[in-house]
């Protein structure tokens, strides 16, 4: 899963839109098919009309009509205005030079290109002293492989950096992001984007949302903040679609070898019929291994649901394949729970020191524990309550079929108790193991939806129908 943000960078070329720049102790050079000199509103000019060719040491204007304004130091293009210098070209239907303010402008359109990438916006203005470059109104950058898209764009060439403001959107041929501002600094390559983020994945089908995200390219490390919610569509082998939602106070995405996608804090998972509530939780996207976990200054356990069934432990690792879970492993005071449907009260248990979850097609075939096991199980007769079962062993394996308990085999000094039913009827909530409890803060899966219901599309919101 290629999640951390390619985010290109900006701006790979050489600013400025430049007219007269660096080269002022160069001669300037004006030709044209003719040259005439009037009073203007009062001020004196001169035109040059036709063919118009204006050189300044490796810069080379040419345009239809040249106005020069002698008292204001001001040069006014017109028509056809195309500048260039070595490889980076500029292209305006009207432009301006001021000199005494060292600042070029144009209030049209600009089309500016280096070979390697090219710009196009409705205004652009260059501040030639302080060497920063400002593009407004329909922004368009392009390269080889990425697209950027914003409302403006400023580039501040002695800080190698770029800012992009509103609706700002950039593409590559795998990844989409969409914020309400972005910063990028060239020279350490780190790129900072805030408000509105949505991100979509392309080719792994993920979309992200969020309030800020990071990219520090050099370290292959990106972070997103502001709570944000991260949805994954997986196609299973039997054809049918599932999607992961994964919702926490950051998300850090690290591709180095580890490939690991990290959500801390306030943890929400929602999959199937699979969710869980945790403070840490570790995606290996080269394993399909999920990693859930407490750290040693935590109280609260983890906490998975698998259907009717809660799963708590110190850590919990889940194994995927092809987009199903094959097998999840609980370590350290392991407890499952699951209610017997129909019921409200008559739950089977069992802890112990590791628990395995073993799984064929998506559904559950057998638990495996080992280390002090402690179990209550509720029995049943043709369908008919039969009292229950408490067993202590040293290992066990319970066999499933249709979510439902088939057998139950204990091993290392097994120990069993009946109770009949008469005795525990009305009683059921005295019939629980030491570490019994009940979590109700399953994650909701419409609370999920709920964050996705409106999403970009070219620039522009859109409703999704679920």
């Amino acid at each position: 899963m290629k999640f951390y943000v390619q985010l290109f960078l900006i701006l790979m070329f050489s600013l400025p839109f430049v007219l007269f720049s660096q080269e002022t102790e160069k001669p300037l050079v004006v030709m044209g098919d003719s040259l005439k000199g009037k009073v203007l509103n009062g001020e004196t000019v001169r035109e040059v009309i036709g063919n118009v060719k204006i050189t300044q040491g490796k810069i080379e204007i040419t345009c239809n009509k040249a106005i020069q304004y002698l008292e204001r130091n001001t040069i006014e293009l017109i028509g056809n205005v195309i500048v260039t210098e070595d490889t980076l070209i500029v292209k305006t239907p009207h432009g301006f030079y001021f000199e005494n303010e060292n600042k070029t402008f144009s209030d049209t359109s600009i089309f500016l290109t280096n070979g390697k990438m090219s710009l196009t916006a409705k205004h652009g203005m260059y501040l030639v002293k302080l060497k920063e470059a400002y593009f407004a109104d329909s922004v368009r950058l392009k390269d080889s492989t990425t697209v950027l898209r914003a409302d403006s764009l400023i580039y501040y060439e002695k800080f190698n950096k770029a800012v992009a403001i509103g609706n700002v959107e950039v593409e590559d041929t795998s990844t989409i992001i969409y914020a309400d501002s972005l910063i990028h600094w060239r020279k350490i390559n780190n790129t900072f984007a805030y408000g509105n983020i949505e991100l979509y994945d392309k080719q792994n089908k993920i979309t992200l949302k969020g309030e800020a995200l990071q990219d520090y390219k050099n370290k292959k490390y990106t972070k997103v903040l502001g709570r944000p919610v991260l949805m994954k569509i997986d196609s299973t082998q039997d054809g049918q679609t599932d999607t992961l939602f994964i919702e926490s106070d950051l998300l850090e995405a690290f591709n180095d070898t580890t490939g690991k996608l990290s959500a801390n804090d306030s943890v929400l998972i929602f999959r199937g019929n699979f969710s869980s509530v945790n403070n840490n939780t570790v995606y290996f996207r080269e394993k399909d291994k999920i990693l859930i976990f407490k750290t040693e200054n935590e109280d609260a356990q983890p906490v998975l649901w698998y259907e009717q069934t809660q799963v708590t432990g110190d850590s919990i690792v889940i194994y995927l394949e092809n987009n199903q879970i094959k097998l999840i492993d609980i370590f350290g005071n392991a407890l499952i729970v699951s209610l017997n449907e129909g019921y409200d009260y008559r739950y089977n248990q069992i802890a112990g020191d590791t628990l395995n979850l073993v799984f064929e097609k998506g559904d559950l075939v057998r638990t495996d524990v080992t280390g002090s096991v402690l179990s209550i199980y509720y029995l049943f007769e043709e369908e008919e309550p039969n009292g229950l079962l408490k067993s202590s062993a040293q290992k066990a394996k319970i066999f499933f079929e249709d979510n439902k308990v088939t057998n139950v085999k204990l091993y290392g000094s097994p120990a069993s108790e009946y109770h009949p039913e008469a005795l525990i009827k009305g009683k059921e909530r005295e019939f629980v193991l030491p570490s019994f409890i009940i979590y109700e803060n399953k994650p909701d899966k419409n609370k999920f939806l709920h964050r996705f219901n409106k999403m970009r599309k070219n620039g522009k919101y859109i409703e999704i129908k679920k």
